[in-house]
């Protein structure tokens, strides 16, 4: 047992500098990747997200930069923002954090886009949560692609949230069980100056900050 945590321990002090980009990226920079992904869910009809499933979702989590790397534990760390439908059209965004790790004897590191579909208001009110996991505390599956994906969603709507993947352009299915979903309260202050609870922004109380300019455009789309 001493011997698999100090195996551990050490697996995750090698880890470590993967995510120190993820960690110390600018949130302004965030936001215009974020706007990116967004702008890129449905530009190949063919092969990505039925803009079908993007109308029914309560809300829309974006995490530009999600990195993955493993040397005896492995680890995911990335943050992002969270947008939530209102009376009055999406809300500013709120800054999340996507943490997870799973023990696995693999050496590797990779870096991709994730986007998540909060589907109904189960799963909504987990988001105004502070903290939660999915496939734990919120149910979570693989979102279904392409034109023909539509017919198939019936069962992928039972879950409380859809999570996807991006590399090389293309959209995918990917689950995202056992990672923890939390609030980003550093992002949140570079954004409005102030701490803030992602529910105070998530229910349409706050404004979008001026650098969310982009975000806010893309999500206008949907």
């Amino acid at each position: 047992m001493k011997r698999m945590l100090w195996i551990s321990a050490i697996g995750a002090l090698v880890i470590l500098p993967l995510f120190p980009a993820a960690a110390s990226a600018d949130t302004p920079e965030r936001l215009t990747a974020a706007a990116e992904t967004l702008a890129a869910l449905t530009a190949a009809p063919d092969k990505d997200i039925p803009v079908s499933l993007i109308t029914k979702a309560k809300c829309i989590v974006v995490v530009p930069s999600l990195k993955s790397g493993a040397f005896i534990v492995g680890a995911d760390y990335g943050r992002g923002f969270a947008s939530c439908r209102t009376a009055s059209g999406w809300s500013a965004p709120a800054g999340v954090k996507v943490e997870g790790g799973s023990f696995g004897f693999q050496i590797g590191g990779k870096e991709t886009e994730v986007v998540m579909f909060v589907m109904n208001d189960k799963g909504m009110a987990r988001l105004l949560t502070n903290k939660f996991t999915l496939g734990g505390d919120a149910s979570i599956a693989a979102g279904p692609v392409g034109r023909s994906a539509t017919a198939k969603t019936d069962a992928a709507l039972t879950a409380e949230i859809l999570s996807y993947s991006r590399a090389r352009g293309v959209f995918a299915g990917v689950s995202l069980a056992g990672a923890t979903l939390r609030e980003d309260d550093g992002a949140n202050k570079d954004m409005y100056g102030k701490k803030l609870k992602n529910a105070e922004v998530l229910k349409g109380g706050v404004a979008p900050a001026p650098s969310a300019s982009a975000f806010m455009g893309a999500l206008k789309k949907y």
